[in-house]
């Protein structure tokens, strides 16, 4: 990370770190579904320790659920002190993005082929998530 990541006493801008999950997740979307994806929402950010100016970022992402058209994906964040070669799990994020069509519509995106017994609880937790956010999302709309 550099100095115009951060600011005067070189802690990393939380919206620098945001921007490079969205980024990630991107991807991992994006090749998921061989499509056009884009973010949906971004919730659950934690950040847990401070990134600092000459940092390396490091973000692992992976696809938690897919339903339709939306996927989820985790990220997790690490911070590399590339002096000291240690590295610290610095926040996580989920995310959901939404495959789009050639004409700007959702849609379909392949299932995820789940074999251990990890990635099925990681699938059913991710889809109650997802399922959760839509309840939300229609009472929002039903307020505003």
């Amino acid at each position: 990370m550099f100095p115009h990541d951060a600011n005067p006493a070189g802690n990393v801008f939380g919206g620098e770190i945001l921007k490079q999950i969205d980024v990630v997740a991107g991807i991992v979307a994006h090749r998921h579904s061989r499509k056009n994806a884009v973010t949906a929402s971004i919730d659950r950010v934690d950040f847990l320790k401070p990134v600092y100016v000459g940092n390396a970022l490091i973000l692992n992402a992976r696809l938690n659920a897919v339903k339709n058209s939306s996927m989820e994906i985790e990220v997790r964040v690490e911070a590399e002190d590339l002096i000291k070669g240690t590295k610290t799990l610095t926040g996580t994020a989920l995310v959901t993005s939404v495959a789009l069509d050639e004409n700007g519509r959702p849609t379909h995106v392949p299932k995820l082929a789940l074999k251990t017994k990890e990635e099925k609880q990681r699938f059913a937790q991710g889809i109650k998530r997802m399922n959760q956010r839509i309840k939300e999302k229609k009472r929002n709309k039903a307020k505003a």
